[in-house]
């Protein structure tokens, strides 16, 4: 997620003794009074992900795949690839070889050494203890979990994990979904928004902006591409373009000078989504968001005047509706897959707030 922050100074601070924590409390600019009842239950650790518990999603989801083909969508890993602010990706071969010869077969091993923010790292996914909201009782996460009383700690009550927030509960049930993709640039060429010539839509700098995609947009999209109505456990992917610049079948082959015009391209802002398309994806009961940009939200400039990156507060602490980012959508683009069967799981890294991966769709 990119250029999240808080919308109210910290009012107060955590002071840690030993194992312990003593908070006062936390100014913030909401209560948790409009926050809607967890359809899965106050226990819950996992979200959206319990959709994969229904066989009739699985069902759902494996009834797309027609021509029995597969198209991977997790993006590179690599030192120059885009990422957030001081977010880096830093990997090394340890050894020359890292280990042996060994026996008289004269076996020798390599391992590598990666440095990097795992859960929040180029392709990436939002587990339930990245987003949270500031609130009177505290930073809030889903389920109403304050999070400095979620942590696991360890000695000196340094934090080791986020405890029930953690990624792994996701992961334990992972998602087999519906897979929507929406192709946004096609719709704005649609609407002349666009030129032929044009692979992105523009980075919004306020309201109106056509690289904001509202949920008129998302209708309008569904029905333009002859695809049946959004609905319950079904996962949705934007196509913005914005990913283009570092697409799967271009990334390699560029130099370092069109990767750092890649990195600076993201660091310019976003198109995506504007917040009524994230009320109407809660509506619908999604799984998950997912598409090409590294937050998924419009920004700079949004649908409505002083919201950070909505989707992330109204689907993810709220609802539990999981978000995916910097996916290759243009590879889905490409082979006109707009609908197929996606499937993801999270790595079971125990309190994570995120996971890297390759989410694989069926079509």
């Amino acid at each position: 997620m990119k250029r999240l922050t808080l919308a109210a100074a910290v009012g107060s601070a955590l002071l840690m003794f030993g194992t312990g924590a003593m908070a006062q409390t936390l100014a913030g600019p909401h209560d948790d009074s409009d926050w809607p009842a967890n359809p899965w239950g106050a226990d819950d650790k996992a979200g959206s992900a319990n959709h994969t518990k229904d066989p009739a999603q699985i069902k759902k989801a494996l009834s797309l795949v027609k021509q029995n083909k597969a198209i991977t969508i997790g993006k590179y890993y690599h030192r120059e690839a885009p990422a957030f602010g001081p977010r880096s990706w830093s990997m090394y071969i340890p050894g020359t070889p890292t280990g042996g010869p060994f026996g008289k077969n004269a076996l020798v091993y390599h391992d590598e050494l990666v440095i990097t923010q795992i859960g929040q790292i180029q392709t990436q996914f939002d587990g339930p203890g990245h987003i949270g909201i500031n609130t009177a009782k505290g930073p809030m996460f889903y389920n109403k979990r304050i999070s400095w009383d979620s942590y696991e700690r360890g000695a000196g009550g340094q934090v080791m994990g986020m405890g029930p927030l953690g990624v792994e509960h996701v992961g334990e049930l992972g998602f087999v979904c519906r897979l929507v993709v929406l192709d946004a640039v096609a719709y704005r060429k649609s609407q002349g928004k666009l030129s032929a010539s044009e692979e992105m839509l523009p980075i919004p700098k306020k309201a109106g902006d056509s690289g904001i995609v509202t949920a008129d947009d998302v209708k309008a999209m569904v029905k333009a591409q002859g695809l049946a109505e959004i609905g319950k456990g079904d996962c949705v992917a934007l196509h913005t373009g914005q990913g283009n610049t570092w697409s799967n079948d271009r990334y390699k082959k560029m130099d370092s000078a069109a990767r750092a015009a890649a990195r600076a391209k993201f660091a310019e802002g976003e198109p995506g989504y504007g917040i009524s398309a994230c009320m109407y994806f809660a509506e619908r009961n999604i799984a998950m968001t997912l598409g090409d940009t590294s937050a998924n939200d419009a920004q700079p400039g949004g649908e409505a005047d002083g919201f950070a990156v909505p989707c992330h507060t109204e689907l993810q602490p709220k609802r539990g509706i999981w978000n995916l980012e910097n996916v290759d959508t243009k590879s889905l683009v490409d082979a006109k897959v707009l609908e197929g069967a996606m499937i993801w799981a999270p790595l079971k890294i125990i309190g994570a707030t995120g996971s890297p991966g390759n989410p694989m769709v069926l079509y």
